[in-house]
């Protein structure tokens, strides 16, 4: 889960990988979104800050807060757009020789999502080298490095935040490491111990906590702790984009499609939001799969338009579960593990090396068990069939 998220040390907030390319509509005039009526306190903030840094629109403090909501934003509603938007209100200082420290921790973040990890680790190495004291900069690089399947260089990050950070954020940080490289058990029992002793932390603290707890614990093959750790998140968010597609994928592996439907419902604006729902659809045989299918099909052909290849595991997934189209699924992952290796991209590489019969696929995610001694009870399963996929 860090490497999809970077929790911010001020609210302890995250972000959703997804395009950040800011959007310039053809008029004035255009209409780029309807928002519901009677906002809520987190979109009044917004609002109340877009109106201050337009009155003055090279204010660095209004700017990076904004920027800051925005990320935020983008990661409970599963909305790219608001990356793009985060961009813009950096843009005075995006393309300045030495932008300010706050400038390019945000601007990694934003690298980060759309896969750019060799400039993002640039810019967090131009912040430690003025600041090595710069927690948000240590957290952020332990995710890119993550992601990238850099565990040592992860780990080292991770140990920078002692005494820089909140107990319980260095604690999800290092877990996070040990979770996928041979200690997964413990990481999860030291992490647990944690949470439970700082009751007093910040909701949203929490709340991602207790996903990273959920998570860790399906790995692990533990469903009642899985299922009781993300209610508890739920209970704390229940508008978590990146909660409730961890939550439908428990659900979906337990073979429980039609609570994923009630679950998400009304909730499919986020593309991998609209992919659990229509593979719940399907699997549940409800008449509306077709239709959800389709407009998936959109998205992603929207996305390939636009050279946007940040959702291909995403979209492996949708060709697999969804179209049943095994080549495509595994090309589309073998693609996505040549940029990120999070235990989704392995497992999504796995299904689909099973599914393909692809020796290479099979080959790859063989090694990575190897190399990383990631422990995941379902990745187990599947390897285990990788000897009769022929």
């Amino acid at each position: 889960m860090l490497g999809k998220i970077i929790v911010s040390l001020a609210c302890a907030a995250a972000v959703t990988a997804a395009g950040a390319a800011p959007y310039i509509p053809a008029s004035g005039a255009q209409v780029l979104e309807r928002l519901p009526g009677g906002l809520d306190p987190a979109r009044r903030q917004l609002q109340g800050l877009r109106t201050a840094l337009a009155a003055n629109p090279r204010n660095l403090d209004l700017a990076t807060a904004l920027a800051q909501r925005y990320i935020e934003q983008s990661r409970r509603d599963g909305d790219p757009r608001y990356l793009g938007y985060a961009e813009a209100a950096l843009a005075p200082w995006w393309r300045q020789p030495e932008p300010p420290s706050s400038v390019l921790v945000l601007r990694a973040t934003l690298r980060q999502s759309t896969h750019q990890f060799g400039p993002a680790l640039a810019d967090l190495d131009t912040v430690l080298k003025r600041d090595s004291g710069n927690a948000q900069a240590w957290l952020t690089r332990a995710t890119v490095q993550l992601v990238t399947g850099d565990a040592a260089g992860a780990r080292a990050s991770c140990m920078r935040l002692y005494s820089r950070a909140p107990e319980l954020v260095v604690q999800a940080c290092l877990a996070s490491v040990g979770s996928v490289s041979g200690q997964a058990a413990a990481s999860y029992e030291r992490l647990l111990q944690t949470f439970d002793s700082r009751a007093g932390s910040p909701a949203p603290l929490r709340a991602w906590v207790a996903t990273l707890l959920g998570e860790m614990a399906a790995r692990l093959g533990r469903p009642d702790a899985t299922e009781a750790h993300f209610r508890a998140a739920l209970a704390l968010d229940p508008q978590d984009s990146y909660l409730l597609a961890a939550y439908a994928d428990f659900l979906l592996e337990r073979g429980r499609a039609p609570e994923v439907i009630t679950l998400l419902k009304d909730k499919t604006q986020a593309d991998a939001l609209l992919l659990r729902q229509a593979i719940a659809l399907k699997t549940a045989g409800r008449p509306d799969a077709a239709r959800a299918t389709a407009e998936l099909a959109a998205r992603f052909d929207a996305a390939m338009l636009r050279r946007d290849n940040v959702h291909q595991r995403e979209q492996a997934r949708f060709e697999l579960a969804v179209r049943g189209d095994a080549a495509a699924a595994v090309r589309l992952a073998k693609l996505n593990w040549a940029v990120q290796k999070e235990p989704a991209d392995l497992r999504i590489l796995a299904q689909a090396a099973l599914a393909g019969g692809d020796a290479e696929a099979q080959a790859l995610v063989r090694a990575w068990l190897k190399k990383s001694r990631i422990e995941d009870a379902s990745l187990a399963a599947i390897v285990a069939r990788f000897g009769s996929a022929a």
